[in-house]
């Protein structure tokens, strides 16, 4: 069953079939997967293999396991990612968005940073900076809104940063760092929440009117190169009802 021309692993090609179906609908909530010994034969893959691929969907927020059942289709809103787990992501597979996501509403203009901002990224408040925008959906709605900002100063080099427009070739951390020569060294991560704002209502396309005592995640990150600059500042703002979830490896 799997494309001969798919690199990935052989869970992960499993896993992105199953997700395709059930993100596109075709797989209705309810619905129970083939069970880890019956999807290991279809795919001539062993057991650990199959195994490893529920398991990736479940942790994607796709499907749930029942003990002495097997693993159901859900139909609840997946998790927010932050700016980090985006950026990993898409050096794993070359896209950052997660089971079922797309990406709309990119804009991108360079306006002078708030001072906030201007903290994060080092520089003098009101210096120009590149703010771009865009909207993580899937078949639930919005997932997140998401604010990358960068100096001005990569406009001269990356002229597609200011473009409103998906930008082609990798992400912005992935052309800067392949512009100037210098890899992106390590991150800052912060999470937080708050109450809904009416500037968050806007972003998040809601009616603040009727949103303004339900909580929302905040997710920030700083991105910084080989040359300790700080080469982008992420805001990732989840939609009401998303939780934010992360996954490590436990070693003993």
């Amino acid at each position: 069953m799997a494309d001969q021309a798919d690199n990935r692993a052989p869970y992960a090609q499993i896993a992105a079939h199953y997700a395709e179906l059930i993100t596109s609908g075709e797989l209705r909530p309810g619905t129970l997967l083939p069970s880890i010994k019956n999807l290991a034969q279809q795919w001539s893959v062993s057991t650990a293999t199959a195994e490893k691929a529920l398991r990736r969907l479940r942790n994607d927020g796709l499907v749930r396991g029942i003990h002495g059942i097997g693993t159901e289709v859900l139909d609840l809103p997946a998790p927010m990612s932050s700016g980090s787990q985006r950026q990993d992501r898409g050096s794993r597979t070359g896209s950052s968005w997660g089971s079922g996501e797309r990406s709309d509403s990119h804009t991108a203009s360079v306006v002078p940073a708030p001072a906030d901002v201007a903290q994060a990224l080092d520089i003098q408040s009101g210096s120009e900076v590149i703010r771009r925008r865009r909207v993580y959906r899937d078949r639930h709605g919005i997932v997140a809104h998401s604010t990358s900002w960068i100096p001005a100063g990569y406009a001269d080099l990356i002229p597609q940063l200011t473009k409103s427009e998906r930008l082609t070739g990798g992400t912005s951390l992935q052309l800067i760092a392949q512009a100037t020569g210098r890899p992106i060294t390590h991150r800052i991560d912060t999470a937080s929440a708050r109450l809904l704002t009416s500037e968050d209502a806007e972003l998040l396309e809601l009616d603040p009117a009727k949103r303004s005592s339900e909580p929302v995640v905040v997710m920030t990150a700083r991105f910084v190169d080989s040359e300790d600059n700080v080469v982008e500042y992420g805001i990732d703002l989840g939609s009401p009802g998303r939780t934010w979830r992360t996954e490590s490896e436990v070693t003993s």
